[in-house]
């Protein structure tokens, strides 16, 4: 085995997803395995990792599993050699853009339910240290 390739679960380590997950992932068509083993067992690169961190990071932002396809295959085409142009490149850079536009709205959601969760959290401690300095 090359020392180029990992076994899956290196790649579990690495990116700390399940082996579970990766499984269902390869099965979903969103990561193939870049070979296999004499044995039998996937073998994956580092591209292979990074494909799996974008999806990892997606899943969070609530993308679903046919948006993650979508920018995995524009980003595919895009890194496709020879490189698309013209009007293809282009179409290519809005569907990725749109993406960063979404996910970059996600985020400012995540964040404010984040500042409501931290004021919640942060009247609960109040409150018990209200009631800590009324006990006898």
């Amino acid at each position: 085995m090359s020392s180029e390739h990992m076994q899956i679960g290196e790649v579990a380590a690495r990116t700390e997803l399940s082996l579970r997950t990766i499984r269902h992932y390869e099965e979903t068509g969103l990561v193939i395995p870049s070979a296999r083993s004499r044995g039998g067992f996937r073998l994956y690169t580092e591209t292979d990792v990074a494909r799996l961190m974008v999806i990892r990071r997606m899943k969070p932002l609530g993308f679903t599993l046919d948006q993650m396809r979508d920018l995995l295959d524009a980003t595919d085409h895009l890194d496709a050699t020879p490189a698309p142009a013209g009007a293809e490149r282009e179409e290519l850079l809005d569907r990725v853009r749109h993406f960063e536009q979404a996910a970059a709205e996600r985020v400012a959601d995540l964040r404010k339910q984040l500042g409501r969760a931290e004021e919640f959290a942060g009247t609960l401690r109040e409150r018990l240290g209200e009631d800590a300095a009324t006990r006898p």
